[in-house]
């Protein structure tokens, strides 16, 4: 006999409780959702009806899915970030919401009709976000692998700014160089990895897992591949042009080490009162 949609809900509830990092109500909500095309409401709406039996085969089999660790967001093939819905892959980072700090910034910060760059992009969350709230915005994309740029394509092509941005692949600024100009550029935005690489072991189950290395691994003490970007940033970006970088919690000394000399930087926390983001604005010349 089939379960009902209250049955199968409260018997995932359970099978999810001892899951690290599981939101039991939350997973199973959404899990189900994905599969009968329901809202939450309407799934408490029809909490007593019968589940379809390729649903609820579908339900279960996501179901077991996720008690072996793997995330929600990859189950469902879609994450929400600044009220838009990314599509996303085993291939990019699942965008988190401590991100949209980044945004945020931006959106406050820049002129009208900028030249941004998204440097590391993934599922281009910061780059399709930054080109969906600024219409007249040019942004460009880089990441140095095809696969998360394809996944960026196509979010950028479903969302509908796909004709204003411009995605190239390579390690960092390179694949821009004779495209955008010395002094070209309003700002550069970058959620690189920055996971030391003696910490990765420390990472939980799920993403250690599921997630993909070339997007969490920083190097070692986390902040090699921001290291090169800083210096290179130099060039691109105008006189008073914004560098936006994300960090974790306690990389912000050994950031601002890094912009001592030609940048004005601060730090901004997230809203758990964490250093989260490196704003820096580049100075004319060497700070004395």
């Amino acid at each position: 006999m089939a379960q009902t949609i209250r049955q199968a809900l409260q018997e995932a509830r359970r099978k999810l409780q001892e899951v690290e990092g599981a939101e039991p109500a939350l997973d199973s909500d959404v899990l189900l959702s994905h599969v009968t095309g329901l809202d939450r409401a309407g799934l408490y709406r029809e909490w007593d009806c019968a589940l379809p039996v390729q649903a609820e085969k579908c339900f279960w089999e996501l179901i077991e899915r996720r008690r072996l660790g793997e995330p929600v967001a990859y189950l469902t093939g879609c994450k929400e970030f600044m009220g838009l819905e990314f599509k996303v892959s085993p291939s990019v980072l699942i965008p988190r919401p401590e991100t949209e700090l980044l945004v945020e910034t931006a959106l406050a910060l820049l002129p009208p009709a900028p030249l941004v760059i998204d440097v590391g992009t993934g599922s281009g969350a910061i780059a399709i976000s930054l080109a969906s709230f600024l219409p007249d915005s040019i942004v460009y994309a880089t990441d140095r692998s095809g696969e998360a740029l394809k996944v960026a394509r196509d979010n950028a092509e479903k969302i509908g700014v796909g004709a204003r941005l411009r995605f190239y692949q390579g390690d960092l600024l390179a694949p821009l160089n004779g495209v955008v100009p010395a002094k070209g550029a309003d700002l550069i935005a970058a959620n690189l990895p920055y996971i030391p690489s003696d910490g990765l072991a420390g990472l939980p189950w799920s993403v250690r897992q599921f997630e993909p290395m070339l997007a969490l691994d920083g190097g070692a003490g986390g902040l090699e591949l921001y290291r090169r970007l800083i210096h290179a940033a130099a060039i691109v970006l105008k006189n008073g042009g914004l560098l936006l970088l994300e960090i974790g919690f306690d990389q912000a000394r050994d950031m601002l080490e890094l912009l001592k000399t030609r940048w004005e930087a601060d730090v901004v926390k997230d809203l758990a009162g964490l250093d989260r983001l490196v704003v820096a604005r580049l100075c004319a010349g060497d700070k004395i």
